[in-house]
C-alpha cells in the first residue's frame, strides 16, 4: 500500500476498517482492532485498538494480533477478519459457530481453499498459538491446520476478496 495504513485506504468512499466494523459488529458482542500504528485513529471508531505484544518482535504478522485478541477478549470465542476485506459475509460468525465441531477453531473455506484470516477461535488455543509464535512460525494456515480447524464451506468466494494494493481498491466488489 505504499506505506499507507491499509485500514484507512478508502473503498467506495469509506475506509476499509469502517467496512469491516460495519460488517462484523452486528455479528459479535465485542469488537477489538489489532493495529500497530494510528491507534488513536482506530480508537476513534469506538472500538478498542490493541498493538501486538513486543515479545513477538516487529512485523510478527496476523498471528501476533490474533494472540493479543485471544488474550484480551471477554468472550471465550474470538472471530477474526482482516480489515482489507470489505465484503465479509453478514452471517460469517453464525456459520463458523455452526462449524465448530467440539474443537476450538473453524475457518472459512471458499473457492477450493481455506481463507485463514476468516476464522473463529476459542481461548483454549492460546497456549498453542503462543508456542507457535515462540518458534518463530508465522503462517496462519499452518497453525490452523495444526489445531485441526474445521473448514466451513462458503459458496461466494468474492466475499473473501481482500485489497492488497491501491490498484485493487476499485476491483474489490
Amino acid at each position: 500500500m505504499g506505506g499507507a495504513d491499509k485500514g484507512w485506504i478508502e473503498y467506495r468512499g469509506t475506509p476499509l476498517i469502517q467496512h469491516a466494523v460495519q460488517r462484523l459488529q452486528p455479528q459479535v458482542d465485542e469488537m477489538l482492532i489489532s493495529a500497530n500504528r494510528n491507534l488513536a485513529r482506530y480508537r476513534s471508531l469506538g472500538v478498542p485498538a490493541l498493538p501486538d505484544d513486543p515479545v513477538n518482535g516487529e512485523f510478527a504478522g496476523p498471528l501476533a494480533g490474533i494472540l493479543v485478541g485471544l488474550r484480551s477478549a471477554h468472550s471465550p470465542w474470538l472471530a477474526v477478519t482482516p480489515c482489507d476485506a470489505p465484503n465479509v459475509p453478514e452471517d460469517l460468525v453464525r456459520r463458523l459457530q455452526r462449524g465448530v465441531e467440539g474443537g476450538g477453531a473453524a475457518v472459512a473455506h471458499a473457492n477450493g481453499q481455506i481463507q485463514p484470516l476468516f476464522c473463529l477461535l476459542h481461548q483454549d488455543l492460546l497456549p498453542s498459538l503462543a508456542a507457535f509464535l515462540a518458534r518463530d512460525q508465522r503462517k496462519v494456515a499452518l497453525w490452523l491446520d495444526q489445531v485441526n480447524a474445521t473448514h466451513v464451506p462458503f459458496e461466494d468466494a468474492r466475499a473473501f476478496i481482500n485489497v492488497n494494493s491501491p490498484s485493487e481498491v476499485p476491483d474489490a466488489r
